[in-house]
């Protein structure tokens, strides 16, 4: 059996470190739990949002039976930002910059204390990806534990999410439903604790990271307020105490195949567009070499199996009920188009973990198709090229959109003028709304943009209107939508030289994005443009705007 406490020993066993020690014996530690390994908890539990605010309670649970196992489990906390509160507002500025500032926080706080081994337990979107880029900087036993998602709402008989919040508000404003209607829905969408309940970013990321091997089997697909999402406290520490005894670091676990995998289910299951920001930023950590040429093939390959929301019908609860995301793996393996020999968590390989899974009875059930009868016969993302996209743009296309698009450019420079503008009427059937300077440097920070998409939805524009924006998509956005732009516009991108009335096409055939416009007029704009100063001159926003990186490489920020 290796060494399972090499890192926290320089300070509870060197007799050099005597303040280390007297610090660690205040904190509670015994003689006896000197000699043991330490394992940080980090939790982006708070109170304020109902996708993390059951964390903590997971986090005291996990390290109770930390402790159990014979290991020294020690809580700490990072920060979360809520996707679903800031949207809308300069809030959701913040929201990729919480990707970085997690996993900035848990690798400072694992460096500095020593400890052996850490547990990440995540909840809304960008936790995930912060978490697994943090274990792949520290390449010390890491597992990730997602905190579930929530149940679904109803009113009059509907199934409701946090998606149908954004959209009633285009109702009410298209005048299809009256003020007490809406608020009925908002008060009714989300009924507890986990994060958002289609196949959005959060379940996304957690499906993708279970696949990638970096959780342990159904974590992903437990609903949160399930039973059996406290009773996995005890399988996290148990798994990281053979991860620690066998030595077994994220390195050893991640490859270009382990990623292969985890965009594979992405593709299969109709994931966010945001699992390509973060999967660059994933791969980037281990210095793999993923780039957006690798998304396409691998969706080129993929079949698009799952009815989810936000394109389909159902939500993860129906996901766990038909065997979860296990079951939905053990088909993929089975056609082909899963790298059975990856090695995960459990010390297993994912063929072993998937061994004695139950396989799916595609007869009793319309969650999941099979290959044969696929929804798509190649995945939803797909990455765009052309004069408005020189670096490329990320396509979320179910094939309820249809593949072909060309309209009138109605262009905003930011969100709020667009949300104004097509409140106001101003975009009609036919049309491309260009949303600009929401980029990475530009928004700062790469704000979402739902509430634009929810507001098209929800005046019945949604099959008649493309949206291009330089910023990102929520998980919950479905139709005619093509973001991560780059150049953005803020860089002196395309996109920032569109007007309004011009021609744009967008081809989910060959996959191309232009702006229908001449090369010498394209140049033309491009040598009167002026770049504008930058939104934040100081703090957070101010140091991502100068250190982030392309989207087309993963929004890092430590190029």
């Amino acid at each position: 059996m290796k060494e399972i406490n090499k890192y926290s020993k320089r300070l509870t066993q060197d007799e050099s470190q005597p303040a280390s020690q007297a610090m660690l014996y205040a904190a509670g530690l015994t003689d006896e739990d000197m000699q043991k390994a330490q394992v940080g908890i980090a939790s982006t539990g708070y109170d304020g949002n109902p996708c993390n605010m059951h964390l903590n309670g997971l986090k005291d649970e996990v390290k109770i039976e930390c402790n159990i196992a014979g290991l020294v489990g020690l809580g700490f906390n990072t920060i979360g930002v809520s996707d679903g509160i800031s949207m809308g507002t300069s809030g959701m500025n913040y929201s990729l910059v919480s990707r970085d500032i997690i996993a900035d926080s848990i690798e400072t706080v694992m460096n500095a204390q020593s400890y052996d081994a850490l547990i990440a337990i995540v909840g809304c979107d960008k936790n995930m990806p912060g978490s697994i880029i943090s274990m792949l900087r520290l390449n010390r036993p890491s597992i990730m534990m997602y905190g579930g998602s929530t149940a679904s709402g109803s009113y009059k008989g509907k199934k409701l999410n946090i998606v149908s919040a954004f959209e009633a508000l285009g109702q009410k404003v298209a005048g299809e439903i009256d003020e007490e209607e809406y608020k009925e829905i908002i008060k009714k969408a989300i009924p507890g604790a986990g994060a958002c309940g289609g196949m959005y970013t959060a379940n996304t990321m957690a499906s993708a990271i279970e696949c990638m091997g970096f959780a342990l089997p159904y974590n992903s697909s437990i609903p949160a307020e399930n039973p059996n999402k406290l009773s996995e406290a005890e399988r996290y520490a148990r798994a990281i105490k053979h991860l620690l005894e066998i030595d077994l670091k994220p390195l050893d676990i991640i490859s270009k195949k382990s990623i292969e995998n985890a965009v594979t289910l992405v593709n299969a299951l109709g994931g966010s567009t945001n699992a390509v920001l973060h999967f660059l930023a994933i791969a980037h950590a281990a210095d793999i070499d993923f780039t957006l040429e690798d998304f396409q093939r691998v969706s080129d390959k993929t079949p698009l199996i799952g009815d989810l929301k936000p394109s389909g019908k159902y939500l993860m609860e129906d996901v766990h009920g038909i065997g979860g995301i296990p079951a939905i793996m053990k088909y993929l393996l089975e056609n082909g188009y899963l790298h059975g020999d990856c090695i995960t968590v459990t010390g297993k390989t994912l063929a072993e973990n998937l061994a004695n899974v139950e396989a799916i009875e595609f007869e009793e059930q319309d969650i999941v198709y099979q290959k044969e009868n696929a929804l798509k016969s190649s995945g939803n993302l797909q990455i765009l090229y052309g004069n408005l996209a020189e670096e490329g743009a990320v396509a979320k296309i179910s094939g309820n959109e249809g593949l072909l698009f060309e309209g009138k450019a109605v262009v905003y420079d930011g969100e709020q003028a667009a949300n104004t503008g097509i409140s106001n009427g101003e975009v009609e059937r036919g049309d491309v709304v260009v949303i600009r300077y929401v980029g990475p440097k530009g928004g700062p920070g790469m704000p979402e943009m739902l509430k634009p998409t929810s507001l098209i939805m929800g005046a019945g524009l949604g099959k008649s209107v493309a949206l291009i924006t330089d910023g990102r998509f929520s998980g919950g956005t479905h139709g005619f939508v093509v973001g991560h732009i780059t150049p953005e516009a803020q860089t002196g991108g395309a996109i920032g030289l569109v007007k309004t009335g011009d021609k744009i096409r967008i081809s989910a055939e060959d996959n191309s994005i232009n702006v229908l416009i001449s090369e010498e007029e394209l140049a033309k704009r491009k040598s009167e443009w002026v770049a504008p100063e930058l939104k934040h001159k100081k703090g957070i926003l101010y140091k991502y705007a100068k250190s982030v990186a392309s989207a087309s490489k993963g929004c890092v920020t430590d190029l």
